[in-house]
């Protein structure tokens, strides 16, 4: 899985379809970075996953030196930090740009995370209708951030981290799979290259890259498991009326 960092032992714990263990594995593939991947039941968690994430008790959980780091967000962060010396550097050096990289990357989480979760959740198909038109309607500002971050030196770079791959990036870049199995399962185009024409060349980029080739789940096998989902959640409400 990558190549060695020298660094010490990287275990990460994760589940196949989770967007947010694709987080962590893009950036350990990103940065060549060799792991071990503990595959977790999180119907029946093992105790290693509960004693490293006490507080939210779910993945994705990087074991570095037997000392864990929760929430993908906070695991391609300190990955980044703590490989420095170690592949391509995912947030940049200048204080503005890595500023700039850590608003969008925020605002993906509260903006389009958010609501996007929401649609698995909720009960009636007016709420999942309208989870998701929130999280359509937000990608219309990270096409405009896309643009901002990618604009530098004059030209329009191909990702958010500039000509490379960056923080945003692989945030985005590990819910690709996700996005793409939202038309089959709701019928709604999250990234829409009629409305969000930049997001969609990017995400034809992100997906050539090898990283993510590596890594992202297939689309077939994610709608499956997400109909799953979708039935389990109508079930346990239907057992609760």
């Amino acid at each position: 899985m990558g190549k060695d960092g020298g660094d010490g032992e990287l275990k990460l714990l994760g589940l196949w379809a989770s967007p947010f263990v694709a987080r962590a594995k893009l950036a350990l593939q990103i940065k060549g970075l060799s792991y071990e991947y503990v595959e977790e039941d999180l119907g029946n968690k093992s105790e290693l996953l509960l004693s490293s994430n006490p507080v939210h008790k779910t993945v994705p959980v990087l074991i570095h030196n037997g000392t864990p780091v929760c929430e993908s967000t906070v695991i391609v962060q300190y990955i980044d930090d703590a490989f420095a010396g170690t592949g391509p550097s995912l947030l940049p050096a200048d204080p503005y740009q890595r500023a700039l990289a850590r608003f969008w990357a925020a605002y993906l989480e509260d903006k389009i995370v958010t609501p996007w979760r929401r649609v698995f959740m909720v009960k009636t198909d007016e709420e999942k209708a309208e989870a998701m038109r929130q999280t359509v309607a937000a990608m219309d500002a990270l096409e405009g951030g896309l643009k901002e971050c990618s604009s530098g030196g004059g030209g329009q770079s191909p990702f958010f981290g500039g000509d490379s791959v960056g923080y945003v990036d692989v945030l985005l870049g590990g819910m690709v799979s996700w996005v793409k199995a939202s038309e089959p399962l709701s019928g709604a185009k999250i990234i829409d290259a009629a409305r969000t024409p930049l997001l969609a060349a990017w995400m034809e980029r992100f997906c050539e890259l090898d990283a993510a080739k590596a890594v992202l789940q297939d689309v077939h096998a994610v709608v499956e498991y997400a109909r799953t989902v979708q039935a389990r959640v109508a079930a346990a409400t239907a057992s609760n009326q």
